[in-house]
């Protein structure tokens, strides 16, 4: 894998990394932001009876208010402006007007283009009263992810990073999902290089300062095989067991990794705490 600086690049995927300068990492800590601004608008809205496509209704129009625009929204045609992922599906959950029920755990995924730059991230929600297993493996991947970051330094590997997730979770006797993975970003929405969230330490691309990417494990309860049906983007686990879903847009830098996309309001994880609770 070569590496390119970003300004020299052109605007498309070309199976080089680009390394970004400091007016790139102005511009991604203001996409990040917003994203993390409307995942936090978000958590009094989650609850028993509200539609999915009320979630989605509430991410454009927060969007629009911002000047931003939703990066999902006819992206390869998908027709939604987020993704909300319920239970055992994974990932790429199409918004509808099936209302979310007491119990549920929801994974909610949003991507906003700022001035031209793509904070991508997203977060479990629990709707109501949810089971202690579901509890923990919320727990378990939030936990995953942060470890994950945490192994990102300069001269380190992608493998580095799967390694800490898959070890942690696996521990747990919980299971990583192999077939979607992190990936680069910045003025493109999917760019290199790809984070997959196993692995070995030492194996996988080298790091190094200016790289943007995501990190966002999918884990299962049970084993970590998905399908997807037949719309062509929801993805679940094919034993139906839960599955629950982090992402943070994070950056080397020379010290370690900046994460752009932090709760402004500490909504890390639930249960968060609001006012209304």
């Amino acid at each position: 894998m070569s590496y390119v600086e970003a300004a020299l690049a052109p605007m498309r995927k070309t199976g080089q990394i680009k390394l970004h300068k400091a007016e790139a990492f102005v511009g991604m800590r203001k996409a990040g932001q917003l994203v993390a601004e409307c995942l936090d608008m978000l958590v009094p809205e989650v609850r028993p009876g509200v539609p999915t496509d009320r979630i989605d209704q509430l991410v454009y129009d927060f969007a629009m208010d911002h000047g931003a625009v939703p990066a999902t929204l006819m992206y390869r045609g998908y027709r939604k402006s987020t993704c909300t992922s319920i239970n055992h599906v994974v990932c790429h959950g199409i918004p509808s007007e099936k209302p979310m029920k007491e119990g549920d755990i929801v994974n909610i995924d949003v991507t906003l283009i700022v001035d031209g730059w793509h904070g991508d991230s997203s977060r479990m929600y629990a709707v109501g009263e949810i089971p202690r297993r579901a509890e923990r493996l919320i727990d378990v991947t939030y936990e995953s992810m942060m470890r994950g970051i945490a192994a990102i330094k300069p001269g380190g590997t992608t493998g580095d990073i799967g390694a800490a997730i898959q070890s942690f979770v696996e521990a747990q006797h919980m299971s990583v999902v192999r077939d979607f993975c992190g990936h680069g970003l910045g003025r493109l929405f999917h760019d290199e290089p790809n984070i997959v969230h196993v692995g070995r330490p030492g194996e996988g691309t080298i790091l190094r300062p200016g790289m943007f990417f995501t990190v966002e494990p999918m884990i299962n309860l049970g084993r970590p095989h998905v399908k997807v049906l037949s719309d062509g983007w929801t993805a679940v686990t094919r034993d139906r067991s839960l599955s629950a879903q982090f992402e943070h847009t994070v950056a080397v830098t020379d010290k370690g990794a900046e994460i752009f996309t932090l709760s402004p309001k500490g909504f890390e994880k639930p249960p968060y705490a609001t006012s209304a609770s």
